[in-house]
């Protein structure tokens, strides 16, 4: 192996050879070194030289630790581990070799063999791809293994058309030809032969075979090309489309393109982007400060933009938006754009940007391209000595138009840079002139020696020079006065949308999947274009494949147009490549301990691949030690580098991650114990992950983070299914499965569908585990969802079930709970009597010291089934004592409940709770002010906390008080907007209530046909559901409506109709409230009589000396009637 001294003289860079040695650098320091230890340790400036020497040592971390066997530099370095990741794969044959074979001797046919393989093996290294593997006159390339860049397709397919042109100019018996034929895909590579057995690195994957089935489709001397590497390659290639074609081994037809030749276009970002421009966004800025550089510059004050940033972050797109807006301004524009194939290409940009500007073509004779370059160099008056010098630089024959002149090869150098600046200040001259060179980290030292002397001569020109380039690269220029920095900065999440809104257009794209591409993408405008362009064509794809693709998004997938880019940084790394997999596997952040403690290497060795991670821009730091933390600068380069590592060592990994969290990190496994489930997920630990998400959810429920338990639950649920069938796996999935209820119950209110579902499935899970305590809390929880969604005969029909159950138990705490519920779901049902009884019962077991807020006993209670058993037993036991005709007991109960519920500080549900069954009390009492008062605090609580649920309750209480002050216009809206927000709850319980306020209202407004129609529907849902109780009210309040024009005999209908159902029900409060409502109108006819035997009959069941305002509205009717005058005869 050459010392470090001779390979520096190999690569031109022998001057350097003392400063390595001074500073001790060996063969094993280089793939460490960085630009800045190059520049600032080394002392070498020159840009240059410094690109040349980095270029090197990358080629030589890929290099064979063996002498190469068919070309320098064709060996990938050497791998422990096989690796997943996308490659681009040619397959070259000689054609006619079996014809070959019968006609030659077998020396000159091995002559003809070796040759057409070392043919093969010098083209594809130039471009950078590796020789994998020769059989016979067959050879197989890959370009992306074992180093990417980020242009293989294009790499490949450029090296295909050399090759046909190089075969067939081998100096060999016959003209040889070639058939080519390239595919683009995912594969695994590298050691695929246990260690001992071969030391062959292969490739498995539909690719390989797929090139090869296109090379046998391919006609002599042509390259034929896959679907999946067209897609790569834009404009750059000018191509026949050969159509679908059935192909043996391939499954299914594949479309296939023959490549006719390489096109001339103006840049890199043309060529990828020639089916259109997305929109531009978030630069308007930049347009600007852009703007007035070139005015300034079209007044003679010539400026220079330096426009930086990281790939993808949008500097061709803002120049070729800027350059869009100059159409039509007078000006010259020149166009350089550099290229990563021609990094050694001297003066490739400023070639390539002439012959374009002289139309040059491939098939065009020498005197023809000498004679349009005449063309374009008489446009600035070019002298004979200088066209000689362009015609030389384009390797043109000088066929006597010019003089001869003897120069040195160094004189020779400097008189055409000489001249190219001449040229730019004659352009000048006559017009301003835009300048464009593209890519600057990608350009050859010669032109870069160039465009630092442009830079200093056009300061008083009219030349306006914009000079993009990529956060490595180091211009010599900044400082200069007539020279600004230009640094792009990632987009908005705002902005991000708007360019996947763009690209999307009217096709239909989910919320979370448009959600996922904003969070991954960085605000790199570029990775936004390629993630949405393919999320949208996996939309596409059917199902299967989304299914084979093992992602649960498409936009969770590395999108093949970036794959190679990143894995291309991700291979400049050397050693620190399996750090950045490792990290990769952790996630996107992680803490230097929690590494070190995974990685299991030396302190300094891996700080010294840290620091390798950091200077290329892959991580950034986080905080100083002792205890830093990294995170991947990109979500995409961290998935790039997970996409390596193929499923053994995956899941070996991942459990080694979870398994160091678990002994050495108790703070995470306690507070952040999903990040352990899903290293147990990944890593197949099925039953410790699905232990860890149970305890996530737990802890995300205990904070009220709802979505997070509801996906932590969710995937557990998932995943236990996995495990077998018994009774640990049957008991932690009722478990869970009660978990998922409660935190859809919490999310969604116990109203909505799927949480009755999840109930139900709780109830069934309960049965077949034969846990009480959990068959209760499944129970409850499936009460609660038929009382809200306004389903009362189920409501009763569970809460009797709990109620059995509970005292099979013998449970105190559950019997008492039981009888609540089925004194809730009776009175609901309209069963009044019989559900004071069971409220009795739940009652006098109640003791406030044992079951009370502050006892483990009542937060026990509370945890178990949902709000403080106190509140909810007198919640609805004073509704109980009013409708059956106890007002002022009823009125005790209710201050009693708003104490209770104004103690429980913490407890927001219950206080809630508290307030609105309070209010509905004193609703049912007729007190404005109280309702007013505690639906006003009702409403603030809830809209502070955006509890719709509860501002919908909030709603109804104010609305009703608006329609007593004779606020009808308000009332109706308040009304309208609590059903509205009820609805969207999934609730259905207390509609038919409502909606006899708002008819209330629509007839106070003047508008009893919206009341009419109202009524009608309050009453159908309450036949339809079967909650009945507040029926007679509403008979009741719609014979107010029918008789507030005069009796009729629809009104006092619906007036006789509320007092049979209030007797029915044994509802004396709602039966006095319709009695006095039809004795009215029996007055009114002249029926005082009856109207007053009628109204004293029920007002006899009452407490003369309460005050209520039902009471004192009949007393005071029946003294009217007593006084009134009798007909005669009677």
């Amino acid at each position: 192996m050459p010392s470090v001294k001779e390979w520096l003289a190999s690569h031109g860079l022998s001057e350097y050879a003392d400063r390595f040695a001074e500073h001790r650098i060996e063969f094993s320091i280089l793939p460490d070194l960085t630009d800045k230890d190059l520049k600032e340790e080394l002392g070498i400036v020159p840009v240059g030289d410094r690109r040349k020497l980095l270029r090197a040592i990358a080629d030589l971390a890929g290099a064979a630790s063996t002498k190469p066997k068919l070309a320098p530099g064709s060996e990938p370095s050497p791998r422990d581990e096989a690796e997943r990741r996308q490659v681009t794969v040619m397959f070259a044959d000689l054609v006619g070799s079996t014809a070959l074979s019968t006609g030659m001797d077998p020396e000159d046919l091995r002559e003809v063999i070796s040759a057409y393989q070392k043919c093969v093996a010098d083209t594809v290294h130039h471009f950078g791809g590796f020789v994998a593997r020769c059989v016979g006159d067959g050879v197989l390339v890959y370009f992306g293994y074992p180093h990417a860049h980020e242009d293989d397709a294009e790499r490949a397919v450029r090296a295909g058309l050399d090759l046909v042109t190089v075969v067939a100019g081998l100096r060999t018996p016959a003209r040889q030809q070639v058939r080519v034929g390239i595919a683009t895909g995912v594969v695994v590579v590298g050691h695929l032969i246990p260690s001992g057995e071969s030391e062959e690195r292969g490739m498995v994957g539909e690719t390989p075979n797929l090139a090869a089935r296109l090379q046998s489709i391919a006609e002599p001397n042509t390259v034929v090309i896959a679907e999946s590497t067209r897609r790569l390659l834009g404009s750059f290639f000018q191509f026949d489309d050969l159509g679908m074609r059935s192909l043996k081994g391939i499954a299914g037809p594949v479309r296939a393109w023959a490549v006719l030749r390489a096109s001339s276009v103006a840049s890199r970002f043309e060529a990828l982007h020639a089916t259109g421009l997305t929109a531009l966004v978030g630069r308007e800025q930049e347009i600007e400060f852009l703007r007035r550089c070139h005015f300034r510059a079209a007044d003679g004050e010539g400026q220079v933009v330096l426009l930086s940033g990281e790939a993808g972050i949008g500097k061709s797109r803002l120049t070729s938006a800027f350059v869009g807006l100059l159409v039509g301004e007078p000006h010259i524009r020149l166009r350089y754009s550099c290229s990563p194939q021609h990094v050694d290409s001297a003066l490739y940009p400023i070639i390539d940007q002439i012959e374009r500007a002289a139309g040059l073509a491939r098939e065009d004779t020498p005197r023809a391209k000498l004679d349009k370059l005449d063309a374009l160099l008489q446009q600035t008056s070019t002298s004979a000595q200088d066209a000689a010098l362009f015609a030389a630089m384009l390797s043109l024959p000088n066929d006597r138009r010019y003089p001869e002149a003897e120069l040195t090869p160094q004189q020779r150098r400097q008189r055409t840079l000489q001249a190219i600046v001449l040229q730019i200040e004659a352009l000048a001259r006559s017009c301003p002139v835009l300048m464009v060179f593209e890519d600057a980290h990608w350009s050859d030292p010669t032109s870069l020696e160039l465009l630092g002397r442009v830079v200093d001569r056009i300061r008083t020109l009219a030349v306006l020079l914009i000079v993009t380039f990529r956060p490595e690269f180091e211009p010599g220029w900044v400082g200069k006065p007539h020279v600004t920095s230009l640094s792009l900065n990632r987009l908005a999440r705002r902005e991000v949308g708007a360019i996947i809104d763009h690209i999307v257009e009217n096709k239909p794209m989910p919320a979370d999947i448009r959600q996922d591409i904003i969070e991954r993408t960085d605000g790199i405008p570029l990775f936004v274009e390629e993630m949405t362009k393919a999320v949208l064509e996996a939309e596409s794809e059917s199902e299967a494949r989304r299914a084979a693709a093992l992602v649960p998004s498409p936009a969770l997938a590395v999108p093949a147009s970036l794959h190679a880019s990143l894995m291309a940084r991700l291979d400049r790394l050397g050693p620190a490549k399996e750090l950045a997999q490792i990290g990769a596997a952790i996630g996107r952040e992680f803490s230097h301990p929690l590494l070190a403690a995974v990685v299991r290497k030396p302190e300094a060795e891996l700080q010294a691949a840290l620091d390798r991670l950091i200077s290329a821009g892959l991580l950034l730091q986080r905080g100083g030690a002792p205890y830093p933390t990294y995170c991947f600068k990109h979500v995409l380069v961290r998935d790039a580098a997970y996409s390596t590592l193929l499923r053994e060592p995956r899941r070996a990994l991942h459990a080694r991650i979870a398994e160091t969290l678990e002994s050495h990190f108790a703070d995470i496994s306690e507070n952040q114990p999903e990040l352990i489930a899903r290293h147990y997920r990944e890593a197949d630990d099925v039953a410790k992950a699905v232990a860890y998400l149970s305890a996530a959810g737990d802890r995300a429920l205990s904070h009220s983070a709802l979505k997070e338990a509801y996906e932590h639950i969710t995937q557990a649920l998932q995943l236990i299914s996995a495990l077998p069938d018994d009774d640990i796996r049957r008991r932690e999935e009722l478990k869970l499965q009660t978990a998922l209820a409660r935190t859809l119950q919490e999310q969604k209110g116990y109203g909505d569908q799927q949480v009755g579902e999840a109930y139900a499935k709780a109830r069934e899970f309960s049965k077949r585990v034969g846990d009480a305590a959990m068959h209760l809390a499944a129970l409850y929880g499936l009460w609660a969802y038929n009382y809200l969604s306004g389903q009362p005969a189920a409501m009763l029909e569970q809460a009797n079930e709990f109620l059995a159950l509970a005292q099979r138990e013998d449970e105190a705490g559950p019997i008492m709970v039981g009888y609540r519920l089925v004194g809730t779901s009776r009175l609901i049902n309209g069963y009044i009597a019989d559900a004071s009884d069971a409220l009795h019962q739940a009652l006098v077991r109640y003791d406030p010291d044992e079951h009370g807020a502050a006892s483990p006993v009542g937060r026990s209670l509370r945890a178990r089934f949902g709000h403080d058993v106190g509140v909810t037993m007198y919640s609805y036991r004073s509704w109980a004592l009013w409708l059956s005709g106890q007002p002022a007991d009823a009125e005790k109960a209710a201050e009693s409940e708003l104490k209770r519920g104004h103690a429980l500080e913490h407890d927001d549900q219950s206080r809630l709770y508290a307030l609105w069954h309070a209010g509905m009390t004193y609703v049912l009492l007729g007190n404005v002010d109280k309702v007013a008062e505690i639906g006003g605090k009702l409403t603030e609580f809830a809209n502070d906390r955006q509890l719709p649920y509860w501002q919908a309750l909030g709603d109804f209480l104010c609305g009703w008080c608006a329609a007593r002050a004779g606020r009808a216009a308000d009332a109706v809206g308040l009304l309208q907007e609590g059903l509205r927000l009820w609805a969207q709850t999934g609730s259905r319980i207390f509609r038919p209530i409502c909606l006899a306020f708002l008819a209330d209202a629509y007839a106070a407004d003047d508008k009893p046909d919206l009341a009419h129609r109202t009524f009608e529907e309050a009453l159908r849902i309450a036949r339809e559901t079967g909650e009945r109780w507040a029926e007679p009210e509403i008979h009741r309040l719609f014979g107010d409506l029918l008789t507030r024009g005069g009796p009729s005999a629809e009104g006092v209908a619906n007036y006789e109709q509320a007092i049979a159902v209030a007797r029915e029900q044994g509802s004396r409060s709602f039966e006095l409230r319709a009695t006095t409502s039809l004795a009215r109108v029996l007055s009114e006819q002249g029926g005082h009589a009856e109207a007053h035997d009628r109204l004293l009959n029920i007002y006899r069941f009452f407490d003369s000396g309460c005050d209520a305002a039902d009471l004192a509205d009949a007393k005071a009717l029946l003294d009217e009637l007593s006084s009134a005058p009798q007909p005669r005869g009677q």
